[in-house]
């Protein structure tokens, strides 16, 4: 324990838990190869329940066709826009809420200020989202800076509720996104597409967490597919 601290002093935890592991395979090593009776001190419960590695949340997955008749059934134009740009363009919905209309250009959405950090990043969203899109800030006569959803959380919140209801299911946000990036996933588009892309995550293994569980049907019907 105390030379854990001290190798790991003034460092991120990351990079503790990654002396630990490195630690813990090397005693491993010498107990498979040398001695069985060989104690390895990062073995300990306390050391154990210190680096233990964070339990990974999988999400269900939102089918195609159910998203499909929740934005269909979704009466007011502006509410169906606002969906679409999560479950098509894997937009967050804060970014969603900062879109100006002078933002949107064909089939790309410039965010300014986003999460990463950046000064500005693009979204791509499909030709069809995009000319409906298009249509809209046209109709409304919005200018460049106007925003083109002009509310807050609360009522982006509420709206992303009111959509699941209509499909009898409880929608969150963030579902939406995630969708998105499980049904480009599952529909063959390469991980690097799907994270750098899609999702705008810094590494892949943040997007791997956003993809959803595997059902024993969807995993039989991929599988049929590949040798079918």
């Amino acid at each position: 324990m105390g030379f854990l601290n001290r190798i790991g002093e003034g460092t991120r935890q990351a990079t503790k838990k990654f002396r630990y592991a490195l630690l813990k395979a090397f005693f491993n090593f010498l107990r498979n190869t040398i001695d069985e009776n060989i104690p390895n001190p990062c073995d300990t419960r306390i050391l154990r329940k210190i680096f233990r590695e964070p339990k990974i949340h999988r999400w269900d997955i939102l089918e195609k066709d159910l998203v499909d008749e929740m934005i269909f059934r979704t009466r007011s134009q502006r509410n169906r826009l606002m969906l679409e740009l999560m479950a098509r363009g894997g937009m967050r919905i804060g970014e969603v809420l900062k879109v100006r209309a002078g933002d949107v250009s064909d089939q790309k959405i410039i965010l300014y200020d986003p999460k990463s950090g950046k000064e500005s990043e693009a979204v791509y969203i499909p030709k069809k989202v995009a000319e409906r899109l298009k249509e809209y800030i046209s109709a409304k006569n919005l200018s460049p800076n106007e925003r083109i959803f002009p509310f807050g959380y609360s009522r982006a919140r509420d709206i992303v509720i009111e959509a699941g209801r209509l499909v009898n299911i409880q929608l969150k946000s963030h579902d939406l996104r995630r969708h998105a990036a499980t049904y480009a996933s599952r529909s063959g588009t390469p991980i690097e597409i799907v994270s750098k892309v899609i999702l705008r995550h810094a590494n892949l293994a943040t997007t791997q967490r956003y993809l959803g569980k595997i059902t024993d049907v969807e995993a039989v019907r991929w599988i049929e597919n590949l040798y079918s």
